[in-house]
């Protein structure tokens, strides 16, 4: 139950990056989704965003500990960029998928939104309703 919780909130934050940035959007080999497939879609890039961050993000955190620690943890916003393109790009293959516009800052700012909407939507939830894993 806490997965598919997370995993909506998630969904939320890239709404919320993609309805700020105008560089960020939700596209379909069909054209723009409908809501209905804007919402399934959400939750499947969610869930890619939450295979990478499992998967990889540990191995990238470690090989650039000493980076991270020189430039006092400010490395880490450009690791959660990394891993946003890299989801970007793992989503192209998918028939929905997220797109962002080629300038770098529109990746740095969608990350620190993603963290930021996920960070606070994570502890809302957990204050009104604790969740034993």
């Amino acid at each position: 139950m806490s997965y598919l919780l997370r995993t909506i909130v998630t969904a939320a934050s890239f709404w919320v990056a993609a309805w700020i940035l105008p560089g960020m959007s939700l596209t379909a080999d069909t054209g723009t989704p409908d809501t209905g497939e804007s919402i399934i879609a959400l939750l499947l890039v969610s869930v890619v965003f939450g295979l990478i961050n499992g998967v990889i993000r540990p191995i990238v955190s470690l090989l650039s500990l000493p980076i991270t620690c020189l430039t006092l943890g400010l490395f880490t916003l450009v690791i959660n960029a990394a891993m946003l393109s890299l989801t970007v790009w793992v989503t192209s293959f998918l028939p929905v998928h997220v797109t962002i516009d080629s300038f770098f800052w529109t990746t740095i700012l969608a990350a620190l939104i993603i963290a930021l909407v996920s960070t606070i939507g994570n502890r809302l939830i957990a204050s009104v309703a604790p969740i034993n894993d």
